[in-house]
């Protein structure tokens, strides 16, 4: 992901990504979770980011 940064969100305007599980992982939140924060970016450029992350992993 490129537009994305990983970060907890603190209200910004930016879009972010974070896997919560790796920063508490004794509260229980699944590890398969992914929080994301869609920011002020054009929607389709966020998309695209989305899907390319996707596709690369998959």
């Amino acid at each position: 992901m490129t537009l994305f940064h990983r970060a907890t969100s603190l209200g910004g305007v930016e879009s972010l990504v974070e896997h919560r599980h790796t920063i508490e992982p004794h509260t229980g939140i699944p590890e398969n979770l992914i929080r994301i924060s869609i920011g002020v970016e054009k929607v389709e450029d966020l998309i695209a980011d989305i899907e390319q992350a996707l596709s690369t992993h998959a």
